[in-house]
């Protein structure tokens, strides 16, 4: 993938297999993003999504494990990354990762989570429950073969147990959300990721701080490229 396929893709408009979602603490609010109102069979600003509606679109089968991941997020704004099915208003059901991270203050006090939801094609995409030294591995070996973007793939990949496809769809949101270039995210994405993976525990909890706040540490006297 050269440079103008990234700006074709990126210029087409927001991925519409990707959103974002908000709880606030406080307010005891959720909020989200039309791409996730979307994916529940919403059109964007007909309904207020709360705890009950959520839970009331889980898959019965996924329903009694994610209530209490949902619960964790309400009482203590706890970060989650779970991998479900929801059931949209016509019925039909769809596979999702939902990744959320603890959301903070200028103060550093917790105010909530935010996070995103990557509409899976199936649940045949690739298995969530890869060992983490093998991943550790296959990821060394993408690291030493591929450029910057195709590492940042293959991380979200192998951390989230989806195919190339959704990867890219996180990584050009993340560009579009943070307003910065997809090569500048996945290049510090993969600088950060490289040196995280070595810690003993809480890989993916590691992973997800790193992906939703990644913009905020590429240098601002970074030149943006223009191709």
């Amino acid at each position: 993938m050269d440079a103008s396929d990234i700006d074709r893709v990126l210029g087409a408009g927001s991925c519409h297999r990707v959103g974002s979602f908000r709880f606030t603490l406080r307010e005891q609010q959720w909020e989200w993003s039309k791409e996730v109102a979307a994916m529940h069979g919403y059109a964007p600003g007909t309904v207020t999504p709360t705890t009950e509606l959520l839970l009331a679109h889980k898959h019965p089968d996924d329903r009694p494990e994610v209530a209490a991941t949902l619960a964790e997020t309400v009482e203590k704004g706890a970060p989650f990354c779970s991998r479900h099915r929801i059931v949209d208003t016509t019925g039909h059901t769809r596979h999702v990762l939902v990744v959320a991270d603890q959301e903070v203050d200028k103060d550093g006090e917790l105010v909530g989570t935010a996070g995103f939801y990557v509409e899976l094609d199936s649940d045949t995409e690739l298995d969530s429950d890869t060992p983490q030294a093998e991943s550790q591995g296959t990821l060394a070996d993408i690291v030493r073969s591929r450029a910057a973007i195709e590492q940042a793939k293959g991380a979200l990949m192998l951390v989230y147990g989806i195919s190339a496809d959704r990867a890219f769809d996180v990584l050009t949101w993340r560009s579009q959300e943070s307003n910065v270039k997809i090569r500048l995210l996945a290049q510090q994405l993969v600088a950060e990721f490289t040196e995280a993976v070595n810690a003993p525990s809480g890989l993916r909890s590691v992973f997800d701080h790193l992906l939703l706040t990644v913009h905020e540490r590429i240098p601002h006297d970074v030149e943006q490229p223009t191709a």
